[in-house]
């Protein structure tokens, strides 16, 4: 059984629900999988960050395989959305909003976990990063897509911006769930920003063909 503070594994299953639901509604509308292939595709979304954080973290087993909460959310997530998710007419904005709240809930408990495990500041940034976006990751690799975080809408920017934050506060002593509700609250605002306005990260000039 996991022996994560409260607060961060309150915010560490949120986010494990809200992937799960996201990834298997993502095998309904874009890969129109069966019963399996949904709820496979919403627990690899669901568990998949938190897995390659744990093992980077030396968090052995990771807490996926520690703690059965974990896969009990995931699997009910990703049931909820394979049975419910057919009365959606229009499923984009509804895995477009749970996608930004997994995001933002696995940044801020990826970095804080990463700072109990006693690394440094930037590496829980890049840890909280990692989290958040690595479950969308191989979510979108199985769906057959390029990963949204290597293409578009300020993906990855939101996990690191919320991930700083969690790390600066914990640095100053002012960290708590105000805090960690805020800098989850930042990310999910920029990634929706950057979805309804279209904003991307900068790219390379294009190359014109000879």
């Amino acid at each position: 059984m996991s022996t994560e503070p409260p607060l961060l594994l309150a915010l560490d299953l949120g986010g494990t629900f809200a992937f799960a639901l996201n990834g298997a509604l993502t095998a309904i509308r874009v890969a129109k999988l069966d019963v399996v292939g949904v709820v496979t595709l919403g627990m690899v979304t669901a568990l998949g960050g938190g897995i390659i954080r744990d093992i980077f973290i030396d968090s052995l087993p990771p807490a996926t395989f520690s703690d059965w909460r974990y896969l009990m959310v995931a699997a009910a997530g990703s049931l909820v959305a394979f049975a419910f998710g057919w009365r959606l007419t229009r499923l984009v904005k509804p895995i477009l909003v749970l996608d930004a709240a997994g995001l933002s809930l696995f940044a801020v408990t990826g970095a804080s976990k990463a700072l109990d495990f006693g690394v440094g500041p930037g590496q829980a940034v890049i840890l909280g990063a990692i989290t958040a976006v690595g479950g969308g990751t191989l979510r979108d690799v199985l769906s057959g897509r390029v990963p949204v975080v290597l293409r578009s809408e300020l993906y990855a920017i939101p996990a690191l911006v919320a991930a700083t934050v969690v790390v600066v506060t914990v640095r100053t002593g002012v960290y708590g769930i105000p805090v960690a509700l805020a800098a989850a609250v930042v990310c999910f605002a920029i990634r929706l920003l950057g979805v309804r306005l279209r904003l991307n990260a900068p790219s390379p000039p294009r190359i014109n063909p000879d």
